[in-house]
């Protein structure tokens, strides 16, 4: 026995040796540039900062010194027992005896798992009305730009966001990337495009959250984070939650990932608020919602929903916001303060993400601390209401990495991610099938593939107040423009005080030019019954019948006025018309109102006040017929001579290559949008209405006034290019034979007339 007790006794003294010479080597090593290298082993898909590594080192350290110190005391026992005792030779303490954070510190690395390529990463985003619609696009072009897996997108969405959101995806067809919709002011849940889940949400979202006051800038929506368990389906284990002012710096695999990270206990992963918020100290009698520590910020969030849903998140988060709002009596900072107070009463739930996952730019921040370099960047967080203007020493950095995807190219984004089976939708299909049947050596194939082109569109960019109940003679005047007829808009809206819908053909960079402008304007900004459709650039030719189709086919009014952008319309038109339609009883038959169309070549005019000054400037040549020099057939069949003398509105016939511009009911024909840059957009329309046998009517007290401005890009490869010209032949022949199958022997009568002429 003693024998054995000597043995034992060597081995525990070599051993303590062992761990002090280890103990200094941890010591030493740190304080080396490559000692981190020796040490911690390599982490995939995550990077510690200095900060972290150090910290990492330090628990090593005090982990190796505890043992020692075990160690100690198990000696001292062998000694006392003098070798008959059973000492434990266990070291360290179980994982499960240790607290969270030193189970997590034990090395730089702990339970690292690596995202496969084609594993399917779920984002969830509380989006509603305008401005966050816009906003929320940069974040999901920073997402998409480094991302290499598929993405399943879950918006939580008012009616407004989801709208413009559902169209702006279903027009932008990325590959692997699913989108589903998630109404929170009904019991509706819609699945996006492509198609993914079609079962209804769990009920209405509103009601859970709208009993919570707020003094929040977000509102209701900025509490809709909380529902997430009962919004999202049941079968979703976990989802990365995100505000709409974020941009990611890297690939959202690498975030993905933590959750590998998270022990049994853990359901929430949040980065530490970095501001002073929580700790109370801002101003006098600040008082903010209890919290642990400086709290956490809510911009980014890991969520495990399974584990969440069997803890009865629903019945924990409520109970505490009861609790609190008692003295509380209010949010401030909406669904933080509730998270924020759930964690302080159990704190176990929470894993801390390293601050690199949540750059937070709001005043008085600490983010500084999280970055000593480009590369330790992840995710920045717009966190102050001033937003892009907040103040930040590196803040120009930032604004330059936000400026960058906020102008991005999106249709760059279209990109397969190769090596993943995906399921392409079927509007993707057939679109790909018709473009594979296009033939490349067709002289006009460069026009059947502009045709062919999905564009991107973004509805009601900025700010539009829809009408409730739109008045059954109500008309809203529709038009296109691109960046070049910017000018025309303030003019437009001084001479028409009703509803307008336009849609602007722009890139990235334009349309956030046209924002400033907008914003910029008196004119612009005071209007809320403008509505905005960006259909962004793509392809060679200008598609002005598409985006005439998209400024129609968003109007809300049963009327519309057919117009272009370099047109004034005469002071009072508005009312006119909506008198007109009244009188005439447009309700009760199928008619199109004529309003005759004027030039002048003077930029600067005094605008006729009335038909008599009208016809004045026109008798003195300071005013002519649209086109009378270069193009007579378009508006001759108007009789401007009868109109000079008409009083009541009178019947003409159609001819051919008449293109007037009318006001029609909202559900009529559609462009044809075969036709794109210059030639027979509107004249092909006008030909349809014809042929479904609309009336043609000249209103005798109306006018219009086109503007001077340098020829389009289009009209001028028209006017040079024989190619294009017989293109524009070759499609006009093709829309007479697809007219005389639609309408049979009706339309035979236009292609006589194109043929005699």
């Amino acid at each position: 026995m003693l024998r054995s007790w000597r043995v034992k006794l060597k081995l525990l003294l070599a051993t303590v040796t062992l761990v002090v010479l280890l103990s200094w080597l941890y010591l030493f090593m740190g304080s080396l540039e490559y000692g981190r290298f020796l040490l911690l082993p390599p982490c995939l898909g995550e990077q510690p900062s200095r900060d972290v590594e150090r910290d990492a080192l330090a628990s090593r350290v005090r982990r190796v010194e505890e043992e020692n110190q075990q160690l100690r005391r198990q000696l001292g026992q062998v000694q006392a027992e003098g070798g008959d005792g059973n000492p434990q030779w266990g070291a360290s303490a179980e994982d499960g005896d240790l607290p969270g954070d030193e189970r997590s510190n034990r090395t730089a690395c702990p339970k690292q798992r690596t995202v496969h390529k084609c594993e399917l990463l779920h984002v969830a985003i509380v989006c509603a009305g305008h401005n966050a619609s816009r906003d929320v696009v940069t974040l999901v072009k920073s997402i998409l730009f480094h991302r290499k897996n598929p993405l399943h997108f879950h918006f939580i969405t008012d009616s407004v966001a989801h709208q413009i959101l559902q169209t702006l995806f279903q027009s932008w067809m990325v590959p692997s990337v699913h989108v589903s919709f998630y109404n929170a002011d009904d019991l509706k849940a819609s699945t996006g495009f492509p198609f993914a889940w079609s079962q209804p949400c769990c009920g209405s979202l509103q009601p859970e959250v709208s009993w919570i006051p707020s003094k929040h800038y977000s509102g209701i929506y900025g509490l809709m984070k909380l529902t997430l368990t009962k919004a999202l389906p049941s079968n979703l284990s976990k989802v990365i939650v995100l505000d709409t002012d974020i941009t990611f710096a890297t690939d959202i695999a690498e975030l993905w990932a933590v959750f590998g990270k998270f022990s049994d206990k853990q359901v929430i992963g949040l980065v530490e608020n970095q501001s002073d918020w929580y700790l109370g100290n801002l101003w006098k009698n600040h008082k903010p919602w209890p919290a642990l520590g400086r709290g956490f910020n809510t911009g980014v969030i890991l969520l495990l929903l399974d584990r969440l849903r069997r803890l009865g998140w629903e019945q924990m988060w409520r109970l505490t916001a009861e609790r609190e709002l008692m003295s509380m009596l209010s949010t401030s900072l909406a669904d933080q303060d509730i998270f924020n107070a759930v964690i302080k009463q159990n704190p176990a739930l929470v894993y801390q993400l390293p601050c690199f996952w949540n750059v937070q730019l709001s005043d008085h921040t600490r983010s500084e601390q999280c970055y000593t370099e480009v590369s330790d960047l992840k995710v920045i967080h717009w966190n102050s209401p001033k937003k892009l203007r907040v103040k930040n020493k590196h803040v120009e950095f930032f604004r330059n990495l936000y400026l960058t995807f906020l102008e991005y190219d999106g249709n760059l984004l279209r990109r397969e991610l190769f090596g993943c089976a995906s399921l392409p939708s079927p509007p993707s299909n057939q679109l790909q099938q018709a473009l594979e049947e296009l033939d490349e050596d067709d002289p006009c194939y460069d026009f059947r593939r502009q045709h062919l082109t999905q564009h991107r569109i973004h509805l009601f960019f900025l700010q539009y107040e829809f009408l409730a109940l739109p008045n059954p003679t109500d008309v809203t005047l529709v038009a296109q423009l691109s960046m070049d007829r910017l000018q025309m808009l303030e003019a437009i809206c001084k001479h028409w005080a009703g509803p307008i819908s336009l849609a602007l053909y722009m890139s990235d960079a334009e349309a956030q030019q046209f924002l400033r402008y907008a914003q910029a304007s008196e004119v612009l900004s005071a209007r809320r019954n403008v509505a905005y459709h960006i259909v962004y650039k793509e392809g060679q030719f200008y598609p002005i019948n598409l985006l005439r189709n998209v400024a129609l086919a968003n109007t809300q009014t049963p009327y519309v006025f057919l117009t272009d952008i370099d047109f004034l319309p005469m002071y009072g038109l508005y009312d006119y018309l909506r008198n007109s339609i009244q009188q005439l009883e447009l309700p009760q038959r199928k008619a199109a109102l004529i309003v005759p169309a004027f030039e002048t070549l003077h930029y600067r005019l005094s605008f006729p006040k009335s038909k008599a000054e009208l016809l004045s400037m026109l008798d003195m040549g300071s005013l002519y017929t649209f086109r009378y020099h270069v193009w007579p057939k378009g508006h001759a069949p108007t009789d401007y001579a009868k109109w000079r003398t008409a009083t009541v509105p009178y019947r003409v016939a159609w001819q051919p290559d008449f293109e007037p511009y009318v006001v029609v009911r909202r559900d009529c024909p559609k462009y044809d949008q075969r036709f794109v840059g210059f030639g027979w957009n509107k004249v092909s329309h006008i030909m349809e209405l014809d042929a479904q046998e609309y009336e043609l009517l000249v209103l005798p007290n109306a006018f219009m006034i086109h503007m001077p401005h340098a020829p389009s890009f289009d009209i001028s490869k028209f006017r040079l290019s024989a190619g294009y010209r017989g293109c524009l032949q070759t499609l006009r022949e093709e829309f007479h034979q697809d007219l005389s199958r639609r309408y049979g022997a009706a339309a035979l009568k236009y292609l006589t007339a194109e043929r005699s002429l």
